[in-house]
């Protein structure tokens, strides 16, 4: 990646104004939805449509509305939470998914940070409401556990308690929240588990089997169930379980770096170092390995037609080619993992003004915190404008160029194309809603933004 070391969020607040108002209207024309079809997950020929596999998304698309009021106050609070409090009941005691941390952590934890910041009126038993919520929605994720050989387990995906899936680092957070309202797991005989414990586990068990070396991650890592004994790597997603898949190595960097915030916050320090090497690691990779020289990256790094772009790391990615499409929604959610790891290492300008001067050079880790801030914003910057900014209003996506399955090839390719290209995603657009509103509040001044607030 070729990092802008000249941008700011300052810099980047005409960009994201005009991504508000393209959102704005995104959003409203998702409200006519017929949610009875499953939740809303890609579209196809500009319309979002629904696809039977698991239901994953349907936080993100009224957490995106929740967003949208956040940032700019344009879409009623009523909207959004009349929609949540109708159809996320049964996400909040989903026992088939490992994916709370995208469903309810979205939706009710943003509604109880919105109270806590004051932005949404205060109501004692709408706050208990969404409380208890984040508490149920806590518990039912860590109750998918499977115990590994030598100690230590993970909350296993939707495949079975064999799989562990490199994406599920991000469901931490409901464990977290969970936790930190003082919530436990209660298991037979009145055992009391703690949900803090599992998030440790959890988080020591992806770093350890899912991401290798060099910061390159297997979307699956396999067990056998019987003995806890590791067996293989895996992917659902990716093209190999030897490439990486560019979005898992994306949600990776921003669980990682999300759950070094938390842990600080919260004064412990037992698995940072763990936390903290993988954080790096899988940033380091994503800059040096898997993108384009613009920060965008294809679906994966090993895809078999990948050769045939050239040297395509040494210029911008190209999303209309003919051998192997982008994954604007890896971009968009490792943009934040960026971000959030460059300001806990002390890289953005607030970190930087709040460290103590001294006489010397910069601290090795504010300068490498640098690095990967600067890298965050470039990343951004290109999402920010065309070719992956949706500007056409009969598209109902914001951000374009994303891919869901294309192993499977799920995706939709346009008339005269030969790989996916010109769609959206309900991830894609709800992460680079949210990585905006934190540079946005980077910019002004505001709260900064956590899952835990």
């Amino acid at each position: 990646m070729r990092i802008n070391t000249s941008l700011t969020p300052q810099k980047l607040q005409r960009k994201i104004n005009r991504l508000w108002e393209l959102s704005a209207a995104k959003i409203r024309s998702l409200e006519s939805y017929d949610a009875s079809k499953g939740s809303p997950v890609f579209t196809v020929r500009g319309k979002y449509t629904a696809r039977g596999w698991t239901e994953w998304t349907q936080g993100f698309q009224y957490g995106s509305a929740i967003l949208q009021h956040d940032a700019t106050g344009t879409v009623p609070p009523e909207h959004f939470r009349n929609k949540i409090a109708t159809l996320m009941a049964p996400h909040v005691s989903h026992f088939g998914v490992h994916d709370h941390g995208f469903n309810n952590v979205s939706t009710y934890g943003n509604l109880l940070r919105l109270m806590n910041e004051g932005r949404i009126p205060e109501h004692s038993w709408e706050r208990n409401c969404y409380e208890v919520a984040l508490k149920v929605s806590g518990a039912v994720q860590a109750r998918r556990w499977t115990k590994i050989a030598g100690g230590g387990g993970f909350i296993y995906s939707f495949n079975g308690p064999h799989s562990l899936f490199v994406d599920s680092i991000r469901s931490l957070r409901s464990l977290a929240v969970a936790h930190k309202l003082g919530h436990v797991l209660m298991e037979e005989n009145d055992r009391r588990i703690s949900l803090f414990d599992r998030l440790k586990q959890h988080a020591i068990a992806i770093a350890t089997y899912n991401v290798r070396a060099d910061g390159g991650v297997a979307h699956e890592a396999i067990f056998n169930v019987n003995d806890g004994n590791f067996r293989c790597p895996n992917s659902q997603q990716g093209w190999s379980p030897f490439t990486t898949w560019t979005r898992g190595l994306a949600w990776a960097m921003l669980g990682f770096a999300e759950q070094l915030e938390f842990l600080r916050a919260i004064g412990n320090t037992e698995v940072v170092p763990v936390v903290l090497k993988t954080a790096k690691l899988t940033c380091d990779f994503y800059i040096e390995q898997a993108t384009a020289s613009d920060g965008i990256p294809y679906w994966d790094t090993g895809a078999p037609n990948l050769h045939k772009l050239g040297n395509w790391q040494k210029k911008p990615a190209d999303p209309y080619n003919d051998h192997e499409p982008v994954d604007s929604s890896a971009a968009a959610i490792a943009a934040q993992g960026l971000l959030r790891l460059g300001r806990y290492l002390g890289g953005s300008p607030e970190s930087r003004v709040r460290s103590p001067k001294s006489s010397g050079s910069r601290p090795r880790t504010q300068d490498s915190g640098h690095k990967y801030w600067q890298a965050g914003l470039t990343v951004l910057n290109t999402l920010l404008d065309e070719p992956y900014l949706s500007t056409d209003a009969r598209h109902q996506g914001l951000i374009l160029h994303s891919v869901y399955h294309r192993p499977n090839n799920w995706d939709y390719i346009p008339r005269g194309r030969k790989v996916p290209c010109g769609e959206s995603s309900m991830w894609g657009d709800y992460h680079a809603r949210e990585a905006v509103l934190y540079v946005q509040r980077m910019a002004n001044n505001q709260p900064y933004l956590t899952f835990w607030a």
